[in-house]
């Protein structure tokens, strides 16, 4: 069922929650897709002339199937907020976690050359990690569109959890910052990941309530 905006008696529309959109990536999946099943029958060909068809087969599945497996996954893997429930779709069935029922909301930095900042959303046994930005070396990156961190900054304000609604308010300031087309520097999840840098971590890091609250 989907869920509905409190009084407007009418569903929302679920809003992508991807960092980068499927459509951008699907070209290039479809391409993987052919060259792994031309790899795979090439394989069996060749495979063909010293062993049997069955056996010839059974190595071009073993060679083409893994890549053109990993390509179907990603070419089917989806993520979309849906009033306050963010729903995850992946090659085999669906997650669905609700904010309004979070147990534990957090932000994230994956330190590397290409920085990640993430939001993790705990519900009794589901975990959900939902991509907000990534960032490089260079100061270039990709952030979630406007909408989608809106949407998801309504959500989270909606919820019991002070810290949901502390990383409420620092969407907002990234959500504002965009808006406005601010450089990095003011932006609070660039700044997530400078701070980050700063301590010279290597390891993924939860970001502290003072730290959030900074951040906002």
């Amino acid at each position: 069922m989907t869920d509905a905006t409190p009084g407007s008696g009418e569903p929302d529309p679920p809003i992508g929650l991807d960092l980068v959109a499927p459509e951008v990536y699907a070209p290039m999946l479809r391409r993987l897709t052919l060259a792994a099943i031309g790899v795979g029958l090439g394989a069996a060909l060749l495979a063909a002339v010293w062993v049997s068809w069955p056996v010839a087969l059974l190595i071009g599945l073993v060679v083409g199937a893994p890549t053109v497996g990993y390509a179907l996954a990603l070419r089917r893997r989806r993520m979309w907020l849906s009033g306050t429930s963010i729903h995850a779709r992946r090659l085999f069935g669906e997650r669905v976690v609700s904010l309004a029922a979070a147990t534990g909301v957090e932000m994230l930095v994956y330190p590397a050359r290409l920085s990640r900042v993430v939001l993790r959303v705990t519900a009794g046994p589901d975990v959900q990690i939902v991509p907000l930005a990534m960032y490089t070396d260079a100061g270039s990156g990709r952030e979630l569109h406007l909408l989608g961190l809106r949407k998801l900054a309504d959500a989270l304000a909606a919820s019991h959890l002070a810290a949901a609604v502390a990383v409420s308010g620092v969407l907002v300031q990234q959500l504002r910052a965009e808006a406005r087309d601010a450089g990095l520097g003011e932006r609070p999840l660039y700044r997530a990941v400078t701070l980050v840098r700063a301590k010279d971590y290597v390891s993924p890091v939860v970001l502290t309530d003072t730290e959030v609250a900074e951040l906002g």
